[in-house]
């Protein structure tokens, strides 16, 4: 009889935590153990009740204290009470969809409760990359990509030897303004940004398609998973999000992971690993694929550049990018800031901050604060 895995998700009311839920309520041999979100405490009691939870973890104290008038479980609040949680839970594997930088200590915490680290929350391994794999080289435990394109390198690596690998191909859409030129993007609204052509995400991520700075974190994350080299990391805009990433070999072989838009595929592959469950996803038909590639447009999406330029520099150079990034994003969405400001603002807070080595959770912390003021600084320049 297969032991069942006890699974923590964090980010538990997001579309990659209800997705999560969802796997684990449809596969016996895995049970939730821990649940935990930022603000939406009905949500998350209804899911934590329906699991059989008894403690949970709200980064809103005052979310924190809604959830205790109506849970009969433990109820942990702010990021503290989210780093509590996952070192209590006694989980097997903990899956990180936190979204953004915040979600570090919680990785930093899932090596140290002894547990695997599903991520979905690439931004802790782009601010705190060398902590993050150092912590999981350490504890000897696994980091398991979530995103699609990161858990299809995966797979298409599987055991080759790193000396046979070429170089690493992430696909990217394209969002919805490929093809428009730089001054076509300076008129577009947030509604415009946020309709996705393949892929059903939240807010943050959504614009990060658009802006294709998703693509950027993508390329940093699978530098520090996979130990690539930048130069040897590709981007192709590939619009039909059907080949998910490639791997290019030595021989000359082209491997490719093939399937429909679907994020049940690598949530179910990530929490069932070294298994494969089955899931619902829609089924490919080979006789309707019709498949375009492209090179990505860095002279109009400039923030695939800017993301590559701080992986390349290193440090603390990612942290700073990511963190920029979320408050320009967040000043688009809420109108203080035009579409093509967000590459301006990255652009300005990376010309202020030198890369450092990173050495500590506490220097990737302070790098983070001192990047959201000078972004915030930046913000009420361009409005």
């Amino acid at each position: 009889m297969r032991r069942v895995k006890s699974v923590a998700v964090l980010g538990a009311t997001g579309s990659i935590g209800v997705q999560a839920l969802e796997i684990v309520r449809d596969h016996p041999e895995l049970s939730a153990c821990a649940l935990a979100a930022h603000s939406n405490a009905e949500a998350l009691v209804a899911s934590a009740t329906a699991h059989g939870v008894d403690r949970i973890a709200l980064v809103d104290p005052a979310a924190a204290s809604r959830a205790r008038t109506i849970f009969g479980g433990a109820v942990l609040e702010g990021e503290a009470g989210v780093v509590e949680l996952v070192r209590d839970a006694g989980a097997d594997t903990v899956l990180n969809a936190i979204v953004g930088a915040a979600g570090l200590a919680a990785t930093l915490a899932t090596f140290e409760a002894g547990a695997d680290l599903a991520l979905a929350n690439k931004e802790s391994l782009v601010a705190g990359g060398p902590l993050v794999t150092a912590a999981a080289e350490r504890a000897n435990r696994a980091i398991l990509p979530v995103d699609s394109e990161h858990s299809a390198l995966w797979q298409c690596l599987g055991d080759a030897p790193p000396e046979t690998v070429e170089s690493l191909v992430i696909t990217a859409s394209g969002g919805p303004f490929r093809g428009l030129s730089a001054a076509d993007l300076a008129a577009v609204t947030p509604e415009q940004a946020l309709a996705h052509p393949t892929w059903s995400m939240g807010a943050k991520i959504t614009i990060d398609s658009a802006t294709l700075m998703n693509k950027g974190l993508e390329v940093i994350e699978a530098h520090f998973l996979f130990g690539m080299p930048y130069e040897r990391i590709e981007v192709a805009v590939h619009p039909q999000s059907i080949v998910h990433a490639m791997v290019r070999l030595r021989d000359g072989a082209l491997l490719a992971h093939l399937g429909l838009p679907d994020m049940r595929v690598p949530i179910s592959y990530a929490l069932t690993y070294p298994n494969r469950a089955e899931t619902p996803a829609p089924r490919l038909d080979l006789a309707s694929l019709t498949l375009e590639f492209a090179p990505p447009d860095p002279g109009v999406f400039r923030c695939l550049a800017l993301a590559r330029a701080a992986g390349e520099a290193g440090g603390t150079a990612p942290c700073a990018l990511n963190a920029a990034n979320e408050v320009a994003v967040s000043a688009f969405l809420a109108g203080g800031l035009p579409f093509p400001g967000i590459a301006d603002v990255v652009e300005r807070v990376l010309g202020q901050i030198e890369a450092a080595p990173v050495e500590s959770v506490d220097q990737v912390l302070e790098t983070d604060r001192l990047a959201r003021r000078l972004a915030t600084d930046a913000v009420a320049v361009a409005a």
